[in-house]
């Protein structure tokens, strides 16, 4: 699919803007990301007034409106900087709210997509538990009827920005567990209301700066208005956002990418032994050069499926196929990087250390590497059937 030229050239400049924002604003911030955990207010500034919080939300409520090809487009370039940058706005671009714009109604949408695309406003998806990670169907939170609401209990894990945010997409069962999956809706419960509680966001190896914390609800009461589509579509409607969500992190995992082989070249060029650069030695070329294979291939394939998404295809293979290359790829390259620094790249000092231990997350949420494998394989048995 091809962008109209006006649309392309607006592309470009807000590509451009996002290149700019990374190395200028970005870069310089994150060692201070690193000492305190958090994302500074003029670093929050930047990403409101660039829109990045409302990237994927429809223009006629105040967002964006970008195509997954643009959308990833933007995001590589963000992701140039630490990924912990894009996971302060990406749950309020990605399944925080593509289930409000997808199967919401327009009371909800109207309530909620103009502060989540101003930045007003944060979202979070609810979904994980103690007990369902990656066999997320088998969840055990409910919600019980009660009169004209619901009642919900339970508790969600890993759940990012909870602490900031002001709208949480839950997911409980509202049908007996023999339902499976059919027995599980989808509601939008907001901070504040009573019963629930954000507990202290954990102490992680990586991404600092970005809040991942448990989310208990006791006894919390929501109107039927809360629910998120039909009652019992909740969980299927969720996995229909996970396209979308694994070629979002194709595409953060594409910017971190070049940012890691960017480390390496420049510390080869730079450091030097036996009286020359170490970029001079044969070994250390094989390194760059698998890397930056690696590199180029996550970035084609990550923008053929974006735009094959764009055009309407079905593309849930392919998904699973991208942010299964594109994270291994960027372990690969951050393993082969920190390589080329030898004894440095293990200490503080330098950048690589850092996005080493980063890089590794990227391999488990969204699906973990094992998840995408059988998703792959099952999508092609199931065109061969």
């Amino acid at each position: 699919m091809n962008l109209p030229s006006e649309r392309e050239e607006t592309l470009e400049l807000l590509v451009d803007a996002a290149r700019r924002f990374a190395r200028e604003v970005l870069l310089p911030a994150e060692e201070i990301v690193e000492e305190t955990n958090e994302i500074p207010a003029h670093v929050v500034r930047g990403m409101r007034d660039l829109g990045l919080f409302g990237m994927t939300i429809p223009e006629k409520y105040g967002g964006l409106g970008l195509s997954m090809y643009e959308e990833a487009r933007v995001v590589m370039e963000i992701c140039y900087a630490q990924p912990a940058f894009r996971s302060y706005f990406g749950t309020t671009n990605g399944v925080g709210t593509l289930g409000i714009i997808n199967y919401g109604s327009e009371e909800q949408k109207g309530k909620y997509l103009p502060q989540l695309a101003s930045g007003e406003m944060m979202a979070s998806f609810a979904l994980t538990e103690p007990d369902a990670g990656s066999d997320a169907a088998s969840l055990s939170t409910r919600a019980t009827r009660e009169g004209d609401g619901f009642v919900i209990n339970g508790t969600k894990r890993f759940i990012t920005n909870a602490i900031h945010a002001g709208v949480f997409t839950v997911f409980a069962r509202t049908a007996p567990r023999d339902a499976g999956a059919n027995g599980i809706s989808a509601f939008l419960v907001e901070r504040g209301t009573q019963g629930l509680t954000v507990a202290k966001p954990y102490r992680k190896m990586g991404f600092a700066g970005s809040h991942e914390s448990d989310v208990i609800f006791e006894d919390v009461r929501v109107p039927a208005s809360a629910m998120l589509g039909p009652e019992g579509t909740g969980f299927k409607n969720a996995m229909k956002s996970l396209d979308h969500a694994r070629l979002h992190m194709a595409a953060v995992a594409t910017g971190l990418c070049q940012r890691l082989l960017d480390e390496g070249l420049r510390y080869a060029t730079e450091r030097k032994q036996f009286g020359q650069a170490i970029a001079k030695f044969q070994l250390i070329q094989a390194l760059l050069a698998d890397s930056q294979a690696d590199a180029y291939a996550a970035r084609a394939m990550v923008e053929r499926a974006a735009r094959d998404k764009d055009a309407g295809k079905s593309i849930t293979k392919e998904a699973a196929c991208c942010k299964y290359f594109a994270t291994e790829a960027a372990g690969r390259i951050a393993d082969r990087m920190l390589q080329i620094h030898g004894g440095n790249g293990y200490i503080k000092e330098y950048a690589i250390e850092r996005l080493y231990r980063d890089v590794r997350l990227l391999r488990i949420y969204e699906g973990t590497s094992q998840i995408l494998q059988l998703v792959t394989a099952r999508e092609m048995l199931r065109e061969v059937a």
